[in-house]
Formats: C-alpha cells, sequence, structure tokens
C-alpha cells in the first residue's frame, strides 16, 4: 500500500479545496453561457456599467418630475431594458417611487446615491442591479462546502481515526488486555507511529510476561528455601537443646553433637550463600565488574577449595589444560561457577571415584568440562537439572546437602559472561558437563 507524507498529503488537501469550487464555478458558467469563454461576461460588465451611467443620468437629470407618471413609465421602461428596478425616495426618506414592489431590503446588487441640486438635497436613489453571475458564485461556494467536506472526511479516516484507535489501543493494554489490533494508515508519519507502537507493545508484552514468571519464580523460590531452612535449624535446636539438657553424658557425645550443630550451621551457610547469589544474579543489572583473567587460575582455585572434601571421600581430581585460556570477566563470579559446578561433582562422586576437569582454547571460545565417575543423570533430570530448587533422585538432592540452587547460579554466571553449558552423561558412565566462554580479544591482551 503507497503512503503519503503528512506534509504531502496536507499539500493535496490545500489544492483540493482550491480546485473544487474552481470547478463547480466554471461548470455553472458553461451551463449558463454554453462557452467556456469568459470574454461574454466582460461584454456584460461594460453593458452593465454603461446602462448604469445611463439611469443615474435619466434620473438625476428628471428630479423634477419624479413624480409625474409619465415620466415614471419612461422611467420603467428604460430599466426593464435594462433589467434593473429602482426606488426613489424624497430627502426625508418617504417612498415616491418603487419600479417593482418584490424587490424590498438590501441587497449585494445595488448601487447607492443621493440626487443634490443648488446644494440642497432632494433624495436617495436605490438601483437593484441584475443578479449578474449569481449561479457561478453559488456553484462555487457550493463547491467549497463539498470540498471541506471530502477533506474533512479524509482527515478522520488517514489521519485522526488510527490515532483515535491508537489511544483505545493505549487504554486497552493499560488495563492488561495485550490482544491489540492496530489500525493501518496510508499516512507515512502515522504508519510509523504505528509500527513503532506495535513494537513498543509487544516489548511490554515480553517485559509483563518475563516480569510474571520473576515473580512466580521469586514466589517458589522464597517458600521452597524457607522449607528447606527449616530442616537443619530444627536439627541444629534440637541438638543445641540435647548439649543444654545434659543428654550427652559422654565426651564422645559431647562432640558428636557439636559436630551435628556445626554441619547444620556450614549447610544453613551454604544454603544462605546460594540464595544471595541467585538473587543477585536474577535482579542486579550492572555491567559486571570485568578484566582479564586466566580461566585455568580460576579452575585451579576451585579445585584447591574442594580438595578437603574430596580427600575425605578419596576422591581423585585430575586437571588438564591446553593452551592460554584467557578472557574477560568477575574472576569472583566464575570461581563461585566453578565451585558450584565440582562441589556438585564431588557429592555424587562415590568413594574413591575421579573428577576429571579439563580446560582449553578453541578459537575464539574457551571450553571447558567437567566428568566424575558418578551415577550420572536420570532422563528428567537432563530436561530440568537448570531450574531453581530441583532436585533429582541421584543428584542434587537433600541428603547430600545440596540447596538446589548451585547448577542455576552457575548457569546464570556462564550465561552473563556471554557462554553456555549443557549437562549430559558420559558414554563410560558418570556426569558430564560441557560449557564455553568467550575468549579475550587479542587488543584487551596485548593491553593486560
Amino acid at each position: 500500500m503507497k503512503t503519503l507524507r503528512i506534509r504531502t498529503f496536507t499539500m493535496l488537501c490545500f489544492f483540493f479545496i482550491l480546485l473544487l469550487p474552481w470547478i463547480f464555478f466554471v461548470t455553472a458558467h458553461f451551463m449558463e453561457t454554453k462557452t467556456l469563454s469568459f470574454e461574454k461576461g466582460r461584454l456584460q460588465n461594460e453593458t452593465l456599467q454603461n446602462n448604469l451611467s445611463e439611469m443615474i443620468h435619466v434620473i438625476e437629470s428628471g428630479s423634477d418630475r419624479w413624480t409625474e407618471p409619465d415620466w415614471q413609465n419612461q422611467l420603467k421602461t428604460a430599466l426593464h431594458e435594462a433589467k434593473m428596478d429602482v426606488l426613489i425616495q424624497s430627502a426625508e426618506e418617504r417612498e415616491l417611487y418603487r419600479s417593482n414592489p418584490e424587490r424590498r431590503g438590501t441587497t449585494l446588487s445595488t448601487e447607492r446615491f443621493s440626487v443634490i441640486k443648488d446644494g440642497q438635497l432632494l433624495g436617495r436613489v436605490t438601483l437593484y442591479l441584475p443578479k449578474s453571475n449569481e449561479k457561478q458564485v453559488m456553484s462555487a461556494f457550493a463547491g467549497l462546502l463539498l470540498a471541506i467536506l471530502i477533506v474533512g472526511m479524509g482527515m478522520r479516516r488517514f489521519v485522526l481515526k488510527p490515532l483515535e484507535k491508537m489511544g483505545n489501543a493505549a487504554r486497552q493494554i493499560a488495563t492488561g488486555d495485550w490482544d491489540v489490533r492496530l489500525p493501518s494508515s496510508r499516512v507515512a508519519e502515522i504508519a510509523d507511529v504505528r509500527d513503532g507502537f506495535e513494537v513498543m507493545v509487544k516489548g511490554l508484552e515480553k517485559s509483563y510476561q518475563k516480569q510474571a514468571e520473576l515473580e512466580q519464580e521469586r514466589r517458589f523460590v522464597i517458600a521452597a528455601v524457607a522449607h528447606d531452612l527449616r530442616t537443619p535449624l530444627f536439627a541444629l535446636r534440637g541438638y543445641l537443646d540435647g548439649l543444654e539438657q545434659g543428654i550427652a553424658h559422654s565426651p564422645q557425645m559431647v562432640a558428636k553433637y557439636v559436630a551435628v550443630c556445626k554441619e547444620k550451621s556450614l549447610q544453613l551457610d551454604r544454603l544462605v550463600e546460594d540464595l544471595f547469589t541467585f538473587t543477585r544474579m536474577e535482579y542486579l543489572e550492572a555491567e559486571l565488574s570485568r578484566s582479564i583473567i586466566d580461566f585455568r587460575e580460576v579452575i585451579q582455585s576451585s579445585t584447591d577449595s574442594l580438595r578437603p572434601l574430596a580427600a575425605d571421600k578419596h576422591i581423585t581430581f585430575t586437571e588438564q589444560s591446553m593452551g592460554d585460556c584467557l578472557l574477560s570477566g568477575d574472576a569472583h563470579l566464575l570461581e563461585r561457577a566453578m565451585n558450584n559446578l565440582l562441589d556438585n561433582a564431588v557429592r555424587h562422586t562415590p568413594f574413591g571415584g575421579e573428577i576429571a576437569v579439563r580446560c582449553r582454547k578453541d578459537g575464539s571460545r574457551i571450553r571447558f568440562t567437567i566428568c566424575d565417575t558418578g551415577p550420572g543423570f536420570s532422563s528428567e533430570d537432563l530436561d530440568r537439572v537448570f531450574e531453581p530448587l530441583y532436585r533429582g533422585e541421584a543428584s542434587r538432592s537433600r541428603s547430600t546437602g545440596g540447596s538446589g540452587l548451585g547448577l542455576t547460579i552457575s548457569q546464570r554466571i556462564i550465561r552473563r559472561h556471554g557462554g553456555e553449558i549443557a549437562v549430559s552423561n558420559h558414554p563410560e558412565g558418570g556426569a558430564l558437563l560441557e560449557g564455553w566462554l568467550p575468549a579475550a580479544a587479542s587488543d584487551h591482551m596485548d593491553g593486560c
């Protein structure tokens, strides 16, 4: 559909308002004169002026005979030939003679003058002229009204109506109804506004849906974490009450109670820390604190922090790196992500198992894998493992002390850095986590 600029549309409307009355005027002139030439009209105007001068001369010269019937009859005959009428009044505005009693009042086609002789006002005369071009003028006026009506309808259809519908759509959206249909327009500016409005509506709808999903997820996380907090808190309070009441009679029992209380407090600390990091990654929109870091050092730091826990289960770490693994990112967040991934592997790797961690540069990406000798993921785990607070039978269960947020946090940290992570089962058994992060640009590495 072809569109017009609003300036062009306005000029066309203005031209139409000027053109249509002229067409009506010319048509009426042709119907009356049977010709498109205006020469006849010019001759008629000259004849009218001559007749008018002659009538004025006759009236003025016969001022002393205004009341004589013979003179009045002669004047009437002359007026009839000239297609005129006259009203003669005395100085006191008393009617002396009227050639046509039907023509009364004021009209545009009149000529008024006073007759003065020897400095004395003799009377006042009103000459009613022929109705010249009246049909043409009325036709032009009708054309003007029609043009204004058509232009008004066009303005309403192409400008006002679309704007009115967009206003109604905005009010409809304000009530939460996103199923709106925006009108089209042949005016380019109105069409641009419509397209922009449609983009805004789609953006608002996506934002609203995302906000609703976040709100639902937030409520779910709060409810689930509140439930998870109660279990270690109840256990902690129970053991502390036992210590206070002297249930532990021997030093060995006291040490056991203290160890359990310490374990539950660490579980609470890990749960609160995971919740804090999860909330930060969900709602913190600020830019990451980026710097050039070696991803191998991040992995090394994470494995070092988990070696004591792995040693308790006699789990062996195997690390392998190839090439420089430099990238731009937040070292603290990336270390937290790797801690969660490795902690998940340690908790689900059986006694005497092995965890292999590999890192290499592949073009513009830094790729890493974590493979353990545990039971791996079930088919349901593979689809839902990154959902907040999801715990499968074989992974992230409460028996292992997991919060259900570790893998979710790791995925969001890696995605915030422009990377991705996926889970699968190794062909030889065990869980396999594979991910990648964008490598640092060469100009960044030169400047570090």
